[in-house]
């Protein structure tokens, strides 16, 4: 068989496209911004194949609805808005909500005394995301960001 190569047979297993997807919005930063980005957040992901009510979708909408309620509350700059933005791989939902107020980082919860009047609604992001954390934002700000692993198939 001259001039004849050889194709490798296929994985035994199929691989995970390694596509991502990702949806930024800005909204006000009011009580209706936050409710607009969890509306915002939900239509998207059932876009993706994520339905509304299912139990992704479900920790999607408490993740989102608690991450912009707190930027709307402590991150506030007035005429500023905040962004929320999604990724979706083939592993992991992540939810990023930006405000333009660096100086006022969230704590971790078990570092918040428990008579504390603030940093009781990051319990509810611990207790449903795998993974969160603050960050940086370029020029100014913070992000929160909160990141869910997707179940194996």
């Amino acid at each position: 068989m001259c001039g004849m190569r050889a194709t490798p047979a296929p994985p035994s297993t199929p691989e995970p496209p390694l596509t991502a997807r990702v949806f930024a919005q800005r909204v006000s930063s009011t009580p209706r911004g936050a409710r607009l980005a969890r509306h915002l957040a939900l239509h998207r992901l059932d876009a993706w194949g994520i339905p509304y009510g299912s139990a992704l979708s479900d920790k999607a909408a408490l993740l989102v609805a608690e991450l912009a309620a707190n930027a709307v509350t402590h991150g506030l700059v007035p005429g500023r808005d905040i962004e929320v933005l999604l990724r979706l791989d083939a592993y992991t939902l992540r939810i990023d909500v930006s405000d333009c107020r660096g100086e006022c980082r969230p704590t971790a919860p078990e570092q918040t005394p428990a008579v504390a009047e603030s940093g009781r609604g990051l319990l509810l992001v611990e207790a449903l995301a795998d993974r969160w954390g603050v960050f940086d934002r370029v020029p100014v700000g913070k992000t929160v960001r909160a990141e869910v692993d997707l179940p194996t198939r």
